[in-house]
């Protein structure tokens, strides 16, 4: 086990930096920033001179490798928006995403755990359908336009929560609601899928054969063997929950990383964009060596 981690986190450089390059090529034939740093009236002997300043009219490779010389540094430049250093921009909004991610992550587990339980044990009944139905339908809908009407119904309406920005836990409802309950849809058919297979098995059979409650089957055996693919795909909605987040903080107001991202795309912030995006790409691959890691404590027999 010890070795493997070794191995998985050294294989997590090269795969930031084939990130990098990626993130590097997009934003080179993006455009140019300089037309949005300067006023409209601007001449072109100031716009040369803002280029030569900023490296910009080097050839591809220089910049490139300027790049790369910042980024073993952690340097991905300075923003001429906020005119300070990418990183620790991003890095003062990367505590209000994980807040809105986390919550939007209980919210769908605390659904989709007792209904994908409910589903397998009652298949084919009518909350089966209902539960299958549902999730269904969640699955759906898009974050942008289940945002907009829980912002209708719950805070111009009746004047429940707040509309947008971050404050108080009533300010975290909405928003983690509308990102939760598409990743509590997928759970939810994955939990039932998984449990139907192992309710199958042969040593659940022995289990109830010897008086077993049926609670305790269903919660201590069988479970507890359904959890590793849901495991699997918590770790892969973390990409999701990213995406998730672009949308879900514009809808909201919400002061995170999605926000401060797609604000960094349409002024071509690039430094932001750069910083944002590894970051980004860093959590992901975090989270998925967390995931090898609780396969190993769910079930030992599993070899690396």
């Amino acid at each position: 086990m010890g070795k493997y981690l070794i191995r998985r986190l050294l294989q997590v450089i090269p795969v930031l930096f084939i990130i990098s390059f990626v993130v590097f090529c997009l934003v080179f034939v993006a455009g140019d920033p300089v037309a949005l740093m300067l006023p409209e009236d601007a001449s072109q002997e100031d716009i040369e001179l803002l280029r030569e300043s900023l490296g910009l009219n080097e050839p591809f490779h220089i910049q490139y490798f300027t790049y790369m010389l910042g980024l073993v540094q952690l340097d991905f430049g300075d923003s001429f928006r906020y005119n300070q250093s990418a990183l620790p921009i991003v890095l003062e909004r990367l505590p209000a995403t994980l807040e809105l991610a986390i919550a939007a992550m209980i919210i769908a587990i605390v659904i989709a755990i007792p209904f994908g339980i409910w589903s397998a044990t009652k298949k084919n009944s009518p909350v089966d359908f209902l539960a299958t139905g549902g999730a269904v339908l969640w699955k759906a809908m898009p974050n942008f336009w289940l945002g907009i009407m829980l912002i209708l119904l719950f805070s111009v309406t009746l004047g429940w929560f707040p509309v947008s920005g971050r404050g108080d836990l009533s300010h975290l409802v909405l928003p983690a609601i509308t990102l939760g309950t598409g990743i509590a849809a997928e759970m939810t058919r994955l939990i039932r899928s998984s449990m139907l297979e192992i309710l199958n098995q042969d040593y659940i059979r022995t289990a109830k054969s010897k008086g077993i409650r049926n609670f305790f089957v269903i919660n201590k055996h069988a479970f507890r063997n359904a959890l590793i693919p849901v495991v699997t795909i918590t770790a892969l909605q973390t990409s999701t929950l990213v995406g998730g987040t672009l949308v879900t903080e514009t809808v909201f107001s919400w002061p995170g990383l999605g926000q401060l991202l797609i604000q960094a795309v349409n002024t071509r912030d690039m430094a932001i964009v750069q910083a944002s995006v590894f970051v980004i790409a860093f959590i992901v691959i975090l989270m998925n060596l967390i995931a090898d890691i609780l396969y190993k404590i769910l079930d030992p027999r599993i070899k690396y």
